[in-house]
């Protein structure tokens, strides 16, 4: 099941693994969106080189990144400013660390994800 923001909607199983998470219209440029994908969260983005998707916490803190901006092409971390490039999920700061990319398709006007292997926040970075 999917759980967006604005309320409740079916996933549709897709091949090798792909999840329908959206569709193109519901994203607008600059914006990003929490989901729910199969008990896990992440953040469906939309910006000018296209729709990415990662986990949804910033692996200093935890800190909730759809509650952060977009700057560019990164998201920003409300918690303490940490930055991340949305395509690649390093961040621009120290490139050891980074963000759990998603695999993202588009089909039909349809966004689909494919999630990647689970990863924790790392409560010892400073």
């Amino acid at each position: 099941m999917l759980l967006g923001r604005g309320g409740v909607s079916a996933s549709i199983p897709f091949m090798d693994n792909f999840v329908e998470i959206a569709r193109l219209d519901e994203l607008e440029v600059g914006r990003m969106k929490a989901l729910l994908v199969e008990g896990r969260g992440i953040v469906l983005y939309h910006t000018s080189r296209g729709y990415f998707a990662t986990d949804s916490r910033c692996p200093h803190r935890g800190g909730p990144l759809v509650e952060g901006d977009i700057v560019g092409n990164e998201v920003v971390c409300p918690w303490h400013l940490w930055s991340f490039d949305i395509a690649s999920g390093i961040c621009g700061a120290n490139p050891a660390i980074g963000i759990t990319r998603h695999e993202v398709r588009i089909e039909d006007g349809r966004i689909f994800v494919r999630l990647s292997e689970v990863s924790q926040p790392s409560s010892s970075l400073p």
